[in-house]
């Protein structure tokens, strides 16, 4: 990957940001005391870092193809203001926004130590939010947030099957012919994951979509949930997918190794913040209906972020979604065992 594919390296463009930056913070009384530092660039973000006279400010651009980001993130910010960005300033139309710093990532107190159990304050306070952003499912939806929800689903499904060539079918890393005839008659029956899983009642709402250790902040006991570029509309238990994903490399574990204890009880602490609709018993059951949909939500997400990447970007990340569709039918057959 070349630097030159990516418009956060662009001087032209690097110029605009610097200029936006200390015009918003002249704006809010906050001088910069450093250089303006850019952390990182991917194809779908950039964020860049500066000290300042009220500590350490962060600015994040997105992609076009993610910029319902910062519209979320204002709307996010203003209904949970105790554990959403502290935004400075944001412009939604350019896809940008500057931020006071949150503190340390989670993963910094989990990853040294194996220890897993600091998520319990988190877990249970995102799920808290999930069930607030429940009654503002339609007016997210307004912002460009991708439509997940069950219903949509299965033509989703379909409609991922059709472009083959994503697929990367008899190719290294993609799905072989079986894969794919499989998946094709898996039709009927992802259908029926869908409507057994919207049977529970749980109400649909935000799912983060890269729910792990790395984007959730800690700072004098304040939980900030950021980065919501890969957010949709969707079952709120399909969160918990990247949730364990982010565990088992915390601790190392093999690809499909049973859950620690302290997993389960992390996922217990989750599901326990939903008993005003549905029992324990039913909650479960409806997690482990939840995991295919997950894949697919997962598998969808990937297949739009690819699509719209330059080709050597694309042949990067393109195994992804072969990779995704694989687990959903690992998944699939747990549900018949």
């Amino acid at each position: 990957m070349t630097s030159k594919l990516l418009r956060w390296h662009d001087p032209e463009w690097q110029k605009h940001a610097h200029e936006w930056i200390r015009a918003q913070a002249k704006r809010n009384s906050i001088q910069l005391t450093g250089e303006i530092e850019q952390l990182h660039a991917y194809a779908w973000s950039t964020v860049m870092r500066v000290s300042s006279s009220e500590g350490t400010l962060f600015f994040k651009a997105t992609a076009d193809e993610t910029i319902h980001e910062i519209a979320l993130t204002e709307k996010l910010a203003a209904w949970f203001p105790d554990c959403m960005p502290d935004l400075v300033a944001s412009d939604s139309a350019r896809g940008w926004m500057l931020m006071r710093d949150g503190g340390e990532q989670l993963r910094a107190s989990i990853r040294p130590t194996k220890d897993v159990r600091p998520w319990e304050p988190v877990i249970t306070k995102y799920a808290e939010v999930q069930i607030g952003l429940a009654e503002h499912v339609d007016e997210i939806l307004t912002l460009g947030i991708p439509d997940h929800r069950l219903a949509a689903l299965p033509a989703l499904y379909k409609q991922l099957l059709a472009d083959e060539e994503s697929l990367m079918i008899d190719k290294e890393k993609g799905l072989t012919s079986a894969d794919f005839q499989q998946l094709q008659s898996l039709k009927p029956r992802f259908e029926q994951i869908c409507a057994d899983l919207a049977a529970f009642g749980i109400p649909e709402s935000v799912n983060h979509g890269d729910f792990h250790d790395g984007n959730v902040l800690v700072k004098d006991g304040r939980i900030t949930f950021f980065d919501w570029g890969d957010a949709s509309v969707t079952h709120p238990f399909v969160s918990l997918r990247t949730f364990f994903v982010s565990m088992e490399i915390a601790l190392d574990l093999d690809d499909w190794a049973p859950p620690t204890s302290e997993m389960l009880a992390l996922r217990d602490c989750y599901l326990a913040r939903w008993e005003q609709f549905a029992n324990k018993e039913q909650l479960l059951k409806a997690y482990n209906v939840s995991r295919p949909v997950a894949s697919i939500v997962k598998a969808l997400s990937w297949h739009t972020t690819i699509s719209r990447m330059e080709d050597a970007l694309r042949d990067e990340y393109a195994w992804i979604v072969p990779e995704v569709l694989r687990e959903f039918m690992v998944y699939e057959k747990m549900l018949e065992e």
